[in-house]
């Protein structure tokens, strides 16, 4: 049975374990990991402060390390998210 994601940005699914958060199919050629480092209180709820961004290929024959393809730093999930989509985007049309 396929994985239907519960929760999708703009068509993609993101799937969250912790702190750690996967942007993107694995079926396509990238995916991009946030990493929330830090985190704060807003209005008496948790928010992402600080996260970092990989821009990672999904072919598991390669090591780790050169998986990576780019990596970034933003304040807050929606800009890190924002920013995880443009990187997204470029990669899959060729752009990285």
């Amino acid at each position: 049975m396929p994985f239907t994601p519960k929760l999708t940005y703009k068509g993609r699914p993101l799937v969250r374990c912790g702190n750690d958060v996967y942007y993107g199919s694995m079926e396509e050629p990238y995916v991009v990991y946030l990493q929330i480092l830090n985190t704060k209180q807003e209005n008496g709820v948790e928010v992402a402060d600080r996260v970092h961004l990989m821009l990672l290929s999904t072919d598991e024959s390669k090591p780790l390390p050169e998986r990576i393809i780019r990596q970034a730093n933003r304040v807050g999930l929606w800009s890190a998210l924002n920013f995880g989509d443009i990187m997204l985007q470029g990669a899959l049309q060729g752009k990285v």
